[in-house]
């Protein structure tokens, strides 16, 4: 998630590590973590980066490159001896007929020609399908939302929303969603192949069905669709996944935000609020000016079919994109997939707000790897989970099921629809742990692992303080938590079978993020973690073909540090040593690193450059102010969002 906004600040916002995470080692959490190694370094010589030492330990990283100094411009930088190449920026061509952009005469129709704007989620995939090409694929890139006092001239922050036009409004809706393109490397460059057959733009008017246990109700139905089964759009995509089968799934995050009007007018006001309508912070590109739908007043239904994971086939542009409601309404920030031993197919998913939970969907059936086909509407049927961890390193999976415990039809769960359309509130009732906005979510391949990133949650509370809920828990264990970190969870099983459709796992912290120099904020890191090579905010995760695990921030970090592109070993005498590897431009964050094959190559999101990020920071307040001032980043990186490429001058593999 982008422009993360913080709610109920909170006294005493720096609470001591002993009062909270030390309480929760005394509980028995197994340590199979890089705390292991931290633990054991107490009483050595070995100062502890947690408790603010000087001194540390060899650096014992797989990592050969040379890491990065902290710096915060307006340009962004890579390591020595890397390559930088800029392959599409907002509005940039991806057919033969798009119009060359032309920020004063942007409007829906070239919008939805040209390469949308905030891209987040990234997916190189190789061409032809189920191959390993390494210069040849597609690129697969969403649009998470759009910036309109960046976008245009003349408008301001605070009164943007009466400046647009009703061609700015359209450009918009066309400029978030998808972009499929087709990429190939020429000598040392990449290139947008313009006429490629499968390049596709996918918006806020794309017609696509609805399926799952949700299609048809009447909650769904409207006016323009009185089946409940269409819906034109998708908004708010966020992170996504690819399936076995080489489709995308596309989170849909926060929806909320784009719908205009008064809540109270509708019947589940309850719902609404659960949902997270703001009344301060909505309609927020002025659809509803030209889009009737977008007012509740107008449609009361309509905002009821977003916020769902929209399965799009990028390998066949005339396919309809499909909502499968199976996998539950929430704020998605990603979905994740993975195989049991037995074929089914697993998708963890995270909702991306403060307090809120981790899910997982298991298909009822198995895929089958010889008939793409057969695989169309598989996740259409099977069982949505949320997660309960607890403190003694185990967690389980409990299954959201209409009739099943306490999800009966006098508390509101008569059927599966009525799970799926308020699945937070199924899992309030189960006893869900609430969690610290969970991100990214990855599955690593070679260890059968999975990582998932807490972004950060100020408004959690120390113990004793507070509602049950909003105090610490074993798996969010610093109140408040202002930095985020990663916890890591295991399935049963090998490594090369691990059971991840499995009721139980075992879970453990793998990093808590923050400044190791400063002794409350309770960071933890291996103990050679450099000045350089911390991080807060973790957000978008991606394992590389030679197993490294990479780490995309969401700020705002700490004053004074960029948003950034860390890399480092999961496993090893180098686990959990963190490396800095790409700063992206002042007020920008990078998303959804994605490789090819032959680990030479990383594919990097930039979002938002030039957006606010610090009240008190004169560069990034002129920077914000886009009305008249369009800044220039190093080699033509302007204002606009961008797909950078990464790789060695060597053609040796990344971190070499």
């Amino acid at each position: 998630m982008s422009n993360r906004q913080k709610t109920r600040p909170r006294p005493n916002p720096r609470r001591a590590f002993a009062e909270t995470y030390g309480e929760v080692l005394a509980t028995g959490i197994e340590r199979r973590s890089v705390l292991t190694g931290l633990l054991a370094l107490a009483g050595s010589s070995v100062a502890m980066p947690f408790l603010g030492g000087e001194a540390r330990a060899a650096d014992t990283s797989t990592l050969k490159f040379t890491e990065l100094k902290r710096v915060r411009d307006r340009e962004d930088h890579w390591p020595e001896g890397y390559g930088r190449q800029i392959l599409a920026r907002w509005g940039d061509a991806l057919f033969t007929d798009s119009p060359a952009f032309d920020v004063a005469k942007l409007d829906g129709k070239a919008a939805e020609r040209q390469f949308g704007y905030n891209n987040d989620f990234t997916y190189y995939m190789p061409l032809p399908f189920g191959l390993d090409s390494s210069d040849h694929g597609l690129m697969i890139v969403s649009h998470e939302y759009a910036t309109p006092f960046l976008m245009f001239p003349g408008l301001k922050d605070e009164d943007y929303r009466e400046k647009l036009t009703d061609d700015q409004i359209r450009a918009i809706m066309a400029a978030v969603g998808i972009s499929v393109f087709e990429v190939r490397k020429a000598g040392n460059k990449w290139e947008i192949v313009l006429d490629g057959k499968l390049n596709r733009r996918i918006h806020m008017g794309t017609e696509m069905a609805i399926s799952g246990p949700a299609a048809g109700d009447d909650r769904l139905k409207t006016k323009a669709d009185p089946a409940g089964r269409t819906v034109f759009g998708t908004i708010s995509n966020c992170n996504g996944g690819i399936t076995p089968w080489g489709t995308m799934l596309s989170g849909e995050e926060g929806s909320m935000d784009v719908f205009a009007g008064d809540f109270k007018t509708l019947a589940n006001q309850e719902l609404v609020e659960r949902q997270g309508w703001d009344e301060e912070d909505n309609d927020i590109y002025g659809v509803g000016r030209i889009e009737p739908r977008f007012r509740f007043e107008e449609e009361p239904n309509e905002w009821m079919r977003f916020d769902w994971v929209v399965e799009i086939d990028p390998l066949d542009p005339t396919a309809k994109p499909v909502k499968r409601t199976a996998l539950g309404r929430f704020t998605h920030e990603g979905a994740q997939c993975a195989v049991a031993p037995d074929g089914h197919v697993v998708v963890f998913m995270g909702d991306d707000d403060d307090f809120e939970y981790l899910y997982r969907f298991v298909s009822r059936d198995p895929w089958n790897p010889n008939d793409r086909a057969a695989n169309r509407d598989l996740l259409d049927n099977g069982t949505l989970s949320v997660a309960k961890f607890s403190s003694d390193g185990t967690m389980q999976w409990l299954p959201l099921v209409a009739g099943e415990g306490p999800l009966t039809a006098e508390a509101g769960f008569g059927n599966q629809a009525d799970v799926v359309l308020n699945t937070r509130g199924a899992a309030d009732l189960l006893g869900a742990t609430p969690m610290d906005a969970p991100e990214g979510f990855i599955v690593h391949p070679r260890t059968g692992k999975l990582y998932v990133a807490m972004t950060e949650n100020e408004d959690r509370l120390a113990a004793g303080e507070g509602e049950e809920r909003e105090q610490v828990n074993p798996a969010n264990p610093r109140g408040p938590n202002p930095h985020g970190h990663l916890l890591e969870l295991m399935p049963p099983g090998s490594p090369d079978k691990p059971d991840y459709a499995a009721a139980s796992f075992k879970w453990d912290v793998f990093v808590l993020c923050g400044n190791p120099a400063v002794p409350e904020e309770g960071a933890m890191f291996h103990p050679a973690t450099s000045d350089n090579g911390w991080f807060t905010d973790p957000d978008n995760l991606s394992v590389d073909p030679a197993g490294r695990l990479w780490v995309a921030t969401d700020g705002p970090p700490p004053a004074g540090i960029a948003d950034a592109l860390f890399v480092m070993d999961t496993e090893g005498e180098g686990r959990a040593l963190p490396k800095l590897f790409y700063v992206a431009p002042v007020g920008s964050e990078c998303c959804s690193p994605t490789f090819t094959p032959d680990g030479k190559t990383v594919f990097v999101s930039i979002q938002h450059p030039g957006e606010l990020r610090f009240e008190d920071d004169e560069d990034a307040t002129s920077i914000a102010d886009a009305g008249t001032n369009w800044p220039d980043f190093k080699e033509g990186l302007p204002a606009r969002p961008a797909l950078v490429v990464l790789s060695r001058d060597d053609q040796q593999a990344l971190g070499s």
